[in-house]
């Protein structure tokens, strides 16, 4: 689902159900769950048994994926990444460093975000957007889209900066491919300086949209150049 938002190079990993929610855990992660309720235990450990997939697919050795600074995981030397979950889903995606910049992808399910929330995380422009999107394309919940669009645009940020990005610091236009009404992609203008990438500042960021099997999945790869 979300491979297929993001270049060939990028190597991602999926679990559904309970896949890989007993997957042996490396000491220094188990430690991190002494006080987890079994829900975050099963998401937790499916989600790194994704990621050692997809390091083993890259030629790494397998290895634990601890939080570092605001939570972002902390991947080997010469890697990049993001993980996701969800209920029923989750998914690593991981890709050297020589081929991107940095990375994110998000997953939620696919329905409507719970009340007041929509008006808390969008702008105005986007607010305006997402009730032109809903009544043209009903199909797409655009108000889960965008939050999700938004987890992915953070997740990619963070590791260039190492600074939080608000929600209302990137102005997200979302769109559909032609001739689908569940694939799509978006822009993220970012509102406040962006990272430095290479000789270049970046001023956005270009991502890619999916909805399906009642879930929605968003990604940004961020290119060197």
């Amino acid at each position: 689902m979300i491979e297929e938002l993001l270049p060939r190079t990028v190597v991602v990993v999926e679990a559904y159900g309970d896949d890989g929610a007993d997957a042996p855990l490396y000491p220094e992660e188990a430690a991190l769950l002494t006080r987890a309720v079994p829900k975050r235990r099963r998401e937790f450990t499916a989600v790194r048994s994704c990621a050692r997939r997809a390091m083993r697919k890259l030629g790494v050795p397998a290895r634990p994926v601890l939080p570092g600074e605001r939570g972002a995981p902390v991947w080997p030397d010469g890697l990049t990444g993001s993980m996701t979950h969800c209920e029923g889903y989750c998914a690593a995606a991981l890709v050297r460093t020589a081929d991107l910049a940095s990375l994110g992808i998000d997953a939620e399910t696919h329905g409507p975000l719970p009340e007041g929330v929509l008006a808390s995380v969008s702008l105005p422009g986007e607010a305006a957007r997402i009730g032109r999107l809903s009544a043209e394309r009903p199909a797409v919940h655009w108000d889960r889209l965008l939050f999700s669009a938004k987890e992915s645009v953070y997740k990619a940020w963070f590791p260039l900066t190492g600074e939080w990005l608000d929600f209302h610091e990137a102005d997200i236009d979302l769109f559909t491919d032609p001739g689908e009404r569940t694939r799509g992609g978006f822009r993220a203008a970012l509102l406040v300086p962006g990272p430095r990438v290479g000789d270049r500042r970046l001023d956005h960021f270009d991502g890619r949209w999916t909805a399906e099997g009642g879930l929605v999945a968003t990604a940004v790869a961020v290119p060197h150049g």
